[in-house]
């Protein structure tokens, strides 16, 4: 079994990726999404790893249902009005990225008496989301692994998919670039 964990990109990497490819998630200052994380590592195919983007639920998510490509996180302590367990992120598989240890960088959840109010409540809120990524591992490798075949082995049957997935393989590539 895998240990997941949250990392931050480089942000000169993430720019390469989204030169490529509109589908990669920003973590563009000018649209304050720099802290972003990411969630992985997760091997799909031979030695790649893949960083899942992490983010926070919205409106628009709430009827949504999870699929192969989009999996709902929830805090199972807390409950809504409407009794559902109470939605605290979204990991949008479809999305996934390419990467190596030269560009990431693991995110410090430890709380320390100097962070502020909102740090502390940023970094709870991930230790809740880690947790139940964690407590939910294998289905998140197994619909990582499910996305990447589909898309990259089997575009023809799965158009919509493909609209809203990276380009894993020129992703790859890119990242390949990089290290030569």
């Amino acid at each position: 079994m895998q240990k997941l964990d949250l990392y931050y990109i480089d942000l000169k990497y993430i720019r390469d990726l989204s030169k490529t490819d509109d589908n990669v998630m920003s973590i563009s200052p000018q649209r304050s999404k720099e802290n972003r994380p990411f969630l992985g590592v997760i091997t799909v195919i031979g030695e790649q790893q893949y960083c899942i983007p992490l983010t926070s639920p919205k409106d628009k998510f709430k009827n949504k249902k999870s699929q192969v490509d989009f999996i709902k996180i929830y805090d199972e302590s807390k409950k809504e009005a409407d009794g559902q367990h109470k939605l605290i992120g979204i990991l949008n598989i479809n999305n996934m990225i390419p990467i190596n240890n030269n560009v990431i960088y693991k995110v410090d959840l430890k709380i320390h008496t100097n962070d502020s109010a909102d740090i502390k409540h940023h970094k709870a809120l991930m230790q809740k989301q880690l947790a139940w990524c964690r407590n939910h591992v294998d289905t998140i490798v197994n619909r990582a692994n499910k996305v990447y075949k589909l898309v990259v082995n089997e575009p023809d049957k799965n158009k919509n998919l493909i609209k809203r997935s990276s380009n894993f393989k020129a992703l790859e590539r890119i990242l390949s670039k990089r290290f030569e």
